[in-house]
């Protein structure tokens, strides 16, 4: 009986640690313990249930890791820096931008450390020119004229 509890125990846990991290570390564990789980309703005993843990866990991991593997390269990888797919967006300035300091802009939904060779005040409208690292490269956009009567 309290290999039934230890096993369960054992699924409850993989499954919670799994569902923390959703990065498939201990997914292959929860079904080695769901099937010495099993096992411990029959008369085996502990120590077979234990052997089957092992070998079910690893044949899962065997058997995904290859299909895990191929499925990684085709998703692009994500971007950790500021994109160039910004480039030639328009943003506005929510820190005053200084030359030689750094400011911020929104731009594309997101808030992003900014530098511009002028300056600009906060609220002003700003074009992406250039990607550097984590920093956006802006300039000002001219606001249009009011068309004449």
């Amino acid at each position: 009986m309290w290999e039934s509890i230890f096993w369960l125990i054992a699924v409850a846990a993989f499954v919670a640690a799994e569902a923390v991290t959703t990065a498939l570390v201990s997914v292959w564990f929860a079904v080695g313990a769901a099937a010495a789980l099993l096992l411990s309703f029959t008369p085996l005993h502990f120590g077979w249930q234990v052997l089957a843990f092992a070998v079910v866990s690893a044949a899962v991991l065997l058997i995904m890791l290859p299909r895990l593997a191929a499925r990684r390269g085709q998703q692009p990888p994500p971007v950790t820096n500021g994109s160039p797919l910004t480039i030639g967006k328009q943003g506005t300035v929510l820190k005053a931008l200084v030359p030689g300091t750094l400011g911020r802009v929104h731009v594309d939904g997101l808030d992003w450390q900014a530098r511009s060779a002028v300056p600009m005040e906060p609220g002003s409208a700003c074009r992406v020119l250039d990607v550097d690292g984590f920093i956006l490269i802006v300039e000002p956009v001219p606001v249009p004229e009011p068309a004449a009567r």
